[in-house]
């Protein structure tokens, strides 16, 4: 017998974010024991693109979560849906090879299109929108290093472009050495974007359960399921996709917990409005980003992460963080209205290598697990969907390998 514990999930989050909090999707509690083909344990982002996956390819799926759904990490989002990892590919080709690095970005990109065909095939109301991204040096990475990177890219097949000082000033009016301008991003309400997938999964047939998972008995031919009310589902599968609080069975040598904060700003007056409202982020470590919205806020996010998972210790550190992201808008663009209309942060999971945690885990047979995306957490969690729901149909593809859960920390970065 296996147990799961950790935070709440209302514990994942401080402040409001500027998401609709429109109708959710209706859950039941669970009256009694149920058995089903596969229980989706979480029903955020990630759980909702898995479970609304399963149920397409005609699964009994049952879906528990102790809070409401969307409601925990998911909320505190900004739906960036960037196809960029958080590590360089230069980088990122450094630790795994060019071959792996450049698949994992390739399926990146494939990720961001293939959700935005699914948003338009399953007419989700999320306010999902085309974008491109912007991505700014800063740091110690100059415009030769945003070079190489883009040379690794064009060798890698994936799309974009170099802008030198001159042409970034032109088509941007922002001052940094260079930047690459890249296709197929989105943006998306993430709220309303889980609220729509999870509610075509119950539409399609599958059960939503205001239900807490504490114990994992995976000994016999099926895994069952034990609530913290005594019932019990059992299920051929287990998909684990509870944000980054992990069971205390699945410890991860590279997985990291860690905070970020962000802030929206009241609508903009229409001078402020770059370029195609193209998604910026900056190319360091502890990078900013920025987005807008329909109604022309901006939000501004990043900065320094932190490892506080206190909710007190979270929201005294909020008055700080929030005037650190509206320097950080000053200094990028000056005729921004610099004032935090709301501010929030999130508690997030990531790993060390940029990549994420997903397929078997190790010892369970009938466990499947989605963790660690970091900055790509509704990106990766369309490519959680796509390799869970293969394993579980019994197809194979060469890169379902490539993100294994109890991977150790790569030598290049000890």
């Amino acid at each position: 017998m296996l147990s799961i514990d950790g935070a709440q999930h209302s514990d994942l989050r401080t402040g409001r974010a500027p998401w609709a909090n429109g109708a959710r999707p209706p859950r039941r509690s669970l009256d009694k024991d149920r058995r089903c083909d596969v229980l989706v344990v979480g029903a955020g982002i990630t759980g909702a693109l898995v479970a609304e996956h399963l149920v397409r390819d005609g699964r009994d799926v049952c879906i528990v979560d102790r809070e409401r759904p969307g409601l925990g990490s998911t909320a505190a989002s900004t739906a960036m849906l960037l196809w960029e990892i958080d590590r360089p590919l230069a980088s990122l080709t450094d630790v795994y090879g060019f071959e792996r690095a450049a698949r994992a970005y390739r399926l990146s990109l494939q990720a961001v299109r293939g959700l935005q065909s699914l948003v338009e095939q399953r007419q989700i109301a999320c306010r999902m929108r085309a974008r491109n991204s912007l991505y700014l040096a800063a740091g110690t990475t100059d415009a030769q290093a945003l070079m190489k990177e883009h040379e690794l890219r064009v060798r890698a097949g994936l799309p974009g472009h170099f802008l030198d000082y001159q042409t970034l000033r032109q088509q941007f009016g922002i001052d940094r050495e260079a930047a690459l301008l890249s296709p197929d991003a989105a943006d998306a309400d993430p709220l309303c974007l889980a609220h729509g997938l999870m509610a075509r999964a119950v539409a399609g047939g599958g059960h939503l359960f205001d239900a807490d998972a504490v114990h994992y008995d995976t000994g016999n031919q099926r895994t069952t399921v034990v609530m913290d009310d005594g019932h019990s589902i059992e299920a051929d599968w287990v998909v684990l996709a509870t944000g980054y609080v992990m069971p205390d069975f699945m410890a991860s040598e590279i997985h990291r917990v860690t905070t970020t904060w962000a802030v929206a700003t009241p609508p903009q007056p229409r001078r402020v409005r770059w370029r195609g409202e193209a998604l910026i982020w900056e190319a360091t470590e502890h990078y900013l980003y920025l987005r807008t919205t329909e109604d022309h806020r901006i939000v501004v996010g990043g900065g320094d992460d932190e490892a506080i998972s206190k909710p007190d210790d979270r929201a005294s550190a909020t008055p700080d963080k929030t005037q650190f992201l509206l320097a950080g808008l000053r200094g990028l663009l000056p005729d921004a209205e610099p004032c935090a209309e709301t501010a929030w942060s999130g508690v997030f999971g990531t790993t060390a290598d940029g990549l994420p945690l997903i397929g078997p885990v190790a010892g369970h047979p009938r466990l499947l697990a989605a963790y660690g995306y970091g900055g790509n957490g509704i990106t990766f969690g369309f490519l959680a969907a796509e390799l869970i729901a293969g394993l579980i149909g019994g197809r194979r593809a060469a890169w379902y390998d490539d993100f294994p859960v109890g991977r150790p920390l790569p030598s290049a970065l000890k």
